[in-house]
Order: structure tokens, then sequence, then C-alpha cells
């Protein structure tokens, strides 16, 4: 219990969780090192005791803003949406506050004013949540020095890298088909330009590869369900085609409209399988089959990561930070719009 009219220090939730007030910093930190339970305690107490670092006295003392910088693209797609929550949510219970700079367009010129901008604030550490190759690009060229981590990058030499494996979950995406017997599966992708879209082709090539198909004809979209329907409508025309594997979820929502409306049945005469797991897919008709990002998990190793490397001194650039984190391993969510295909 604390005196009553004093606020809760770390030594009062160190009390509550049973361990040292040390721990309690490294929780505040968001020190790597941690084992999950004792993290998982310590936050409790906090919750328990309503306790609120005072990011202001720990500037003071640590010479820190205590503040992440997140460059990210302008934009609604899901996944990045889901990954800025997921590090809002791991950079808050470590005493952190998130400073954000959307990105009007990839150019140069934007993404250095962003820069600026959150340089200017003094933030501690970067976080690159903006999934197109152009601007990793231009990132490398501006040699940062600040510590930093992208999100999403498909650069397998870049040790800043933080991401869910997009290659394996598109791979996990086509076997499952395969493994029902379907042969002529077209995969939808993304934008052009996109890390995600890029590793979602290889995943979904090499898979078809493996089990001595041959890939069909990429059809592109934006991640739209307008885009989804459009291909949808295009691809409904051969009827030889029995499955389909979607970049994401919201363009095989348009996928879904587009063969109701011209007869062919989900997933009686064609299967379809998204990627991302957004909270509507229990609810598309059929429930749609995809692949689940784990984003909270992201998030933790993201922000986890960074702070390891502001906690460390360790400078930017790709020489800042040695040793990569393991990808975060997708999951196959099964559900109604697959089926064994029987012809």
């Amino acid at each position: 219990m604390t005196e009553p009219g004093r606020a809760p220090n770390i030594r009062d939730v160190a009390r509550r969780a049973g361990v040292s007030h040390q721990t309690v910093s490294r929780v505040l930190n968001g020190h790597p090192s941690l084992r999950a339970e004792t993290r998982d305690r310590v936050l409790a107490a906090m919750n328990d005791l309503s306790f609120r670092p005072n990011r202001a006295a720990r500037a003071l003392v640590t010479s820190r803003s205590t503040t992440i910088g997140v460059l990210v693209s302008k934009g609604f797609e899901y996944g990045p949406a889901a990954s800025l929550q997921a590090i809002d949510s791991a950079a808050r219970e470590a005493g952190y506050a998130v400073d954000v700079a959307h990105l009007d367009d990839v150019e140069g010129g934007s993404i250095r004013s962003a820069l600026d901008r959150l340089l200017a604030h003094g933030v501690d550490g970067l976080i690159i949540l903006a999934p197109q190759t152009q601007t990793l690009g231009e990132i490398e060229r501006l040699s940062i020095t600040l510590p930093f981590v992208t999100v999403h990058s498909a650069r397998a030499r870049d040790d800043h890298r933080l991401s869910v494996d997009q290659s394996g979950g598109a791979a996990l995406a086509t076997r499952h088909l395969l493994e029902l017997g379907h042969r002529r599966i077209v995969h939808i992708a993304g934008p052009e330009g996109w890390f995600e879209t890029e590793a979602r082709v290889r995943g979904y090539r090499s898979e078809m590869e493996a089990w001595g198909c041959v890939p069909e004809g990429l059809m592109s979209g934006d991640w739209t369900a307008e885009s989804g329907y459009r291909a949808g409508l295009t691809m409904a025309r051969d009827t030889g085609i029995t499955a389909v594997f979607s970049s994401n979820d919201q363009m095989a929502l348009g996928l879904l409209h587009a063969f109701r409306e011209t007869g062919r049945r989900v997933p009686e005469d064609i299967s379809v399988v998204g990627f991302d797991d957004v909270p509507e897919a229990p609810h598309y008709w059929p429930p749609l089959t995809t692949v689940r990002q784990d984003f909270p998990e992201l998030g933790r190793r993201c922000v986890g990561r960074l702070l390891g490397l502001i906690d460390d001194g360790g400078a930017g650039g790709i020489a800042g930070a040695a040793g990569g984190t393991p990808d975060v391993v997708p999951e196959l969510i099964v559900r109604a719009s697959t089926a064994v295909f029987e012809g």
C-alpha cells in the first residue's frame, strides 16, 4: 500500500510485483532480456497501483526524451495500421511515448521533411513503418545516426529488419490449397514496390514449384476490395481456375463479391485464401480462410529491439545493429472459404 496522497513509485511497484526496483526500471525501458512472466507481473502491479511513469523526471535523469519516432506511410491498409497500433501499445507498456510522422509520398523530399520533424522533437530512436522499397533506399542514403529499426523490410541482410515471415505465410496459404487438391491456383498480388507484395509472390511461387506446379500468371491489385472485385470478374471467365490466394483480405472480399455475382460458388467451385486476418474476416460470406499476422508480438519485438539499441548506445546505419531478430511466424486460419477440389 502507498501512503495516502502520495503517488506510487517504482519501489512500490517492485514490492507489489515481488521483484527488485532495478527490474521495474528494466521493464520501463523495454529491456529485451526480461522473461515474459516477469514483465507481465510488473505490468500487472503497475496497473493495480495506477502507476504512471513520470516521463519528465526520467528525461532529466537519463538525458532521454522517452519518445520513439515512427515514420509511417499515409494510407489505410490494415497491415501498417495494425503494426502502428502494436508499436504504440508496446511503447506505452515500456513507458515511452510515440511521435508519428506520416509520409505524403515516398519521394526523398517528403521523407527528409518527416525525419527532420521527428529529429527536431528529440526522439530517442526511430521505427520505419513505411513498407515500400523506395523508402528504405532513401533512409540508407540519408545515413541516419540515430538508433532505428525497420518493419517489413524484405532484405535478408538488413540487420535493422523486423517482420512477420511474409514469404512463409504465403507458402502456408498456397500449401493449404495444394493439399486440398488444387493445382491451378492464381495469386492476386499487391501493388509493386511494397515489401509485402514481393515476399508473398516469392512464397507463392516457391511453394507451387516445390509441388511441381507451374505458377499462374500474376494478377495485381492495390490492396482494395474494388481491385479484388475487378480481378474476380476477369478470373471468373476461366472455369479451369479452382483456387485463389489473395495477398490481403480486402482484395479477397472483392473476389467473393465477384464470384457470387458471376455464379461461381465459394468454396464449391473455387476456393479463396486471404492474408492478414482482419477483424471482419470471420464475418465474410463464407468466412474467410486466411493467414494471421501476430501484430502485437511484432510490436513488442520492434520496440524491444529499438530500446535495446538505445540502451546500448547503438548508432544508426546498417552497421549499428549486430545480429538479426527472428521473423514472427504467421498462422494459417482455416475457415469456410476453402474446400477439397473434387474435379
